[in-house]
């Protein structure tokens, strides 16, 4: 049988190279396409690149809660800023450093509006705003942020990444990757501690408890961006996060979920202005 297939093959590579000979036909080698690359914008004059956009979202009621809700929201992202005599930052093809501001909001916790809560003090909506900085690859990028959290509750929050990224066509960017959460002890008393005065409040449901500042959550982060025509895009993010640390440990979590789910959709445009 061993010979009978080796005879086979040698006959069939025999007679395709007198068939190539016979022809003169030269086959050149016929490499794999290269990935897409991404679209490489002209910017012309303009000085100062950025998206506006709109977004429904879902999330957790409060920080700890395991029930959800719809909230409208906006989009806003720096795609490129040129500052005289400091240099640019971002790039026509969205590859390199890129700096730019981060903002974020917390909706308030009212404990008439959730019956578990009942006896805690109500948290006022959170507003936060910083700065967030980040280096993409091709394939890859990674990120961080800080922010100034006031209203609700005070104090500082950040978060920091990386993603792998998957370009199919030069429309489309996938992205997928590890996230983790700080905040500064001020902040996480806002929102995990229970004084003794609460847990009187609260008939004893919930223990006297002192939360600390440090890591807040880590989890998964996933995004998915579609140019459907010039200048105009569809977003869509998904994110599991888990409570470690002194927040999963606060007797509110205890009552809700550590595991904390986000989605988003939304569309945004680009807008370009010749600053200098």
């Amino acid at each position: 049988m061993a010979l009978r297939f080796a005879s086979v093959v040698a006959t069939t590579l025999l007679a395709s190279t007198a068939l190539a000979s016979a022809a003169d036909v030269s086959v050149p080698y016929d490499p794999a396409p290269a990935a897409p690359q991404p679209a490489a914008i002209d910017y012309g004059g303009d000085d100062f690149v950025f998206e506006l956009g709109i977004k429904g979202v879902v999330d957790p009621e409060y920080l700890g809660s395991d029930e959800y809700r719809v909230l409208p929201g906006a989009i806003f992202s720096v795609e490129y800023l040129n500052l005289p005599g400091l240099g640019s930052f971002g790039g026509p093809d969205g590859l390199g450093f890129s700096i730019g501001p981060s903002f974020n909001v917390v909706g308030e916790r009212k404990a008439d509006d959730h019956s578990e809560l009942q006896g805690l003090d109500d948290v006022d909506t959170t507003y936060e705003a910083g700065i967030k900085v980040s280096y993409e690859w091709q394939n890859a990028e990674i990120y961080g942020s800080a922010r100034y959290a006031f209203g609700g509750a005070e104090g500082f929050v950040g978060d920091a990444g990386a993603n792998l990224i998957a370009r199919p066509t030069e429309t489309v960017t996938l992205k997928l990757g590890p996230t983790v959460s700080f905040a500064s002890k001020g902040y996480m008393e806002d929102y995990f501690s229970v004084s003794p005065a609460e847990s009187i409040a609260s008939g004893g449901r919930f223990s006297a408890y002192d939360a600390g500042g440090g890591v807040k959550s880590v989890g998964v982060a996933a995004s998915a961006r579609y140019e459907f025509t010039p200048d105009w895009f569809l977003n869509a993010d998904a994110s599991w996060d888990r409570l470690v640390g002194d927040a999963a440990d606060s007797p509110i979590v205890e009552a809700g979920d550590k595991n904390q789910y986000s989605f988003t959709l939304g569309v945004s445009k680009r807008f370009s202005l010749d600053l200098f």
